[in-house]
């Protein structure tokens, strides 16, 4: 039972902390809140995940650490929800189940990407895929020498 435990903690939390970032967060909010209702009636995970949530929205898109320190802390609470048997684990895998539907339609926030060809004059195509904002171009004048 543990081990199932600890597998649905986890997988939960993976889940919960993706969906952070995303569009589809309030709906996920709402699904993980019915479950922390039931354990936590002055409202404290509630505020707390908004508060992870700003956190990892405030990080840097790479900032690994701080996703994972996010993950490990509601996976204690995840499974801590489910050792107190204030959730079944037959609701918390429903739970993730509507959780990872919004995953499959979500959309991640966008994260700036920055290209720099340098080193001469180059050749050849530079091809970027997906949505392409705010394309800038800094060429230099070759005709100018370059003063050191």
């Amino acid at each position: 039972m543990e081990t199932e435990f600890a597998a649905l903690a986890a997988s939960g939390a993976t889940t919960l902390v993706s969906l952070m970032v995303t569009d589809s967060w309030t709906q996920a909010r709402a699904v993980i809140g019915r479950l922390f209702s039931r354990a936590d009636a002055g409202g404290t995970m509630i505020a707390d995940l908004d508060a992870t949530r700003t956190r990892l929205l405030a990080a840097d898109a790479g900032d690994a650490q701080a996703t994972r320190e996010i993950t490990d802390r509601w996976n204690t609470d995840l499974y801590r929800l489910l050792q107190t048997a204030s959730v079944t684990s037959a609701e918390l895998h429903e739970a993730l189940t509507s959780l990872r539907q919004l995953v499959n339609t979500s959309v991640a926030r966008p994260v700036p990407v920055y290209n720099n060809v340098n080193g001469g004059v180059q050749h050849g195509p530079v091809i970027q895929s997906g949505r392409i904002t705010g394309l800038t171009f800094h060429v230099r004048d070759t005709s100018v020498p370059v003063q050191d």
